[in-house]
């Protein structure tokens, strides 16, 4: 033990114990796995949309498992506070430690080796600090195909994608990341590690713990290790722009799509033109081949081992088909891989654009799919009536009904609002009662973070509040990890 023991929940303040917590860790890891510099800490501890600033007494960077589970024994003795982080692109605030939080952040950004791909069995292994984009790659190297997209791909780790059930473009055909994960190995709390790291589909022998860890934001343990679910690679890909003239015709279009290309169909991302209007506005190069008079638009993409040809035979035919019925204006079928490229960089490019245009009120919104257009509509007329100044902004994965709905304000509009802070709990206030109303939820897959704490105690159910916290317990007794995240209250 290092200094004085102190209670489970709550913050270091002594200083003996903080000072100590530090020594031992570097006299346990290797001189660059702890970053005490605070020119150095700094970065770990802002988040990626600048909005706020936290500390910890230093910064851990552990090479292996068995560096993570050192750090949390010694944290657990002490009852040091952790804040596990991966690339730090969260938008809920999960992976900042707060202002004077007496803890450590646990960065894992140098556990980033694949350790194992095998394709004929469509699974790889890797460690939890392997940047996504580079699980793609070595995936699309043994010609096989890790479906997850995310527009933070170049910077987000699997563990984190995993710890925060990430979703993306892809969950129309293959899931979030819940359904592509098989197995996992994670450091509990109090420096045990859980080796379940199984590649097997069929499993029946007690509980799913890795559901467990999978959307837990770290507060249950930290994730070191992942197997990951691999498909075969589809070698034939198009990606067609399509405006719509309403959004009640979105879903009928997204319907028919489905039974056209039922195999195929991988993605569905539906932009609104207000959306497609910033991105051309703020992002260099970009500009949208169709007409932005039209509400809305589609974003597809269909992926088949059948020749380009003949799938963009087949799509025009079903186009044509329901532009005469008015449920299309018009389209756009990218015919090359350089076209593909810039339709997609539209979509990956709303947050930047967005992040510049100014103060955007964001909300990780899902509704059933068929609630969509009622939803939009009771959104759009609620917000219009208390924010008339306000611009509304939708970029969402219509084929799972997860809406991003931002409500944008200028820069020189928002620094005009007398109670900022008043006008973000009423937008959000207005939204997700609405969300609740349809039978949907406040976060889709983004998580809850710090920013969404209250709203677990407005909307989820008393008893799985109830469930979630007797997990914490058991697991958690002392609640280092990640504390003051996703369940509304501490231990007691």
């Amino acid at each position: 033990m290092v200094g004085r023991r102190r209670h489970p929940v709550g913050r270091v303040s002594d200083l003996t114990v903080a000072t100590g917590i530090v020594a031992a860790l570097q006299e346990r890891l290797e001189p660059a796995a702890v970053v005490t510099e605070q020119t150095d800490v700094v970065p770990f501890v802002m988040d990626w949309w600048g909005r706020t600033r936290g500390d910890a007494l230093c910064v851990v960077l552990p090479r292996s498992t068995e560096d993570v589970a050192t750090t949390l024994a010694l944290c657990h003795e002490n009852a040091v506070p952790i804040y596990p982080q991966g690339g730090n692109t969260s938008v809920c605030l999960g992976a900042i430690p707060p202002e004077r939080s007496g803890g450590i952040v646990l960065n894992l950004k140098r556990m980033d080796v694949v350790l194992d791909v095998n394709p004929s069995g469509n699974v790889m292994t890797v460690q939890a600090g392997c940047l996504l984009a580079n699980v793609q790659a070595a995936a699309r190297d043994a010609d096989r195909l890790f479906p997850l997209s995310l527009g933070a791909e170049g910077s987000c780790q699997i563990g984190g994608n995993v710890a925060t059930n990430a979703g993306g473009t892809g969950v129309l055909r293959y899931g979030n990341m819940r359904d592509l994960v098989l197995g996992l190995e994670v450091v509990l709390p109090d420096g045990r590690i859980w080796n379940g790291l199984r590649t097997l589909r069929k499993d029946n022998t007690g509980y799913d713990l890795k559901n467990l860890f999978i959307g837990a934001e770290g507060t249950l343990g930290v994730i070191t290790a992942a197997v990951l679910k691999l498909f075969p690679r589809q070698p034939n890909v198009i990606t067609a722009l399509i405006a719509l003239p309403e959004i009640a015709g979105a879903i009928a279009v997204g319907a028919e799509l489905g039974a056209a290309f039922p195999s195929e169909l991988t993605a569905l991302e539906l932009l609104s033109s207000s959306q497609l209007r910033l991105v051309a506005r703020h992002i260099s190069g970009v500009v949208c081949p169709l007409n932005l008079e039209s509400p809305w638009f589609l974003l597809i993409e269909i992926a088949s081992v059948m020749p380009c040809e003949v799938l963009g035979e087949r799509l025009t035919d079903h186009l044509g088909t329901m532009s005469g019925a008015a449920l299309v204006t018009d389209a756009v079928i990218a015919t090359n891989e350089r076209q593909q490229t810039a339709l997609w960089h539209i979509r990956h490019s709303v947050t930047e654009a967005n992040r510049t245009e100014g103060m955007g009120l964001s909300h990780d919104i899902a509704v059933p799919v068929f609630a969509v257009p009622s939803f939009l509509h009771a959104a759009g007329d609620a917000v219009g009536r208390m924010f008339p100044t306000a611009e509304i902004v939708v970029v969402g994965h219509l084929g799972d009904g997860n809406l991003h709905y931002n409500v944008m304000f200028s820069h020189a509009a928002w620094a005009r609002v007398p109670d900022q802070a008043m006008t973000k709990r009423e937008v959000n206030r207005i939204l997700y009662d609405l969300a609740a109303a349809h039978r949907g939820t406040f976060s889709a897959e983004h998580g809850i973070g710090a920013l969404h704490v209250q709203e677990m105690a407005r909307y989820k159910d008393s008893v799985e509040l109830d469930l979630m916290r007797g997990f914490k317990r058991q697991l958690d007794p002392r609640n280092i990890m990640n504390p003051h995240r996703v369940l509304p209250l501490s231990l007691a």
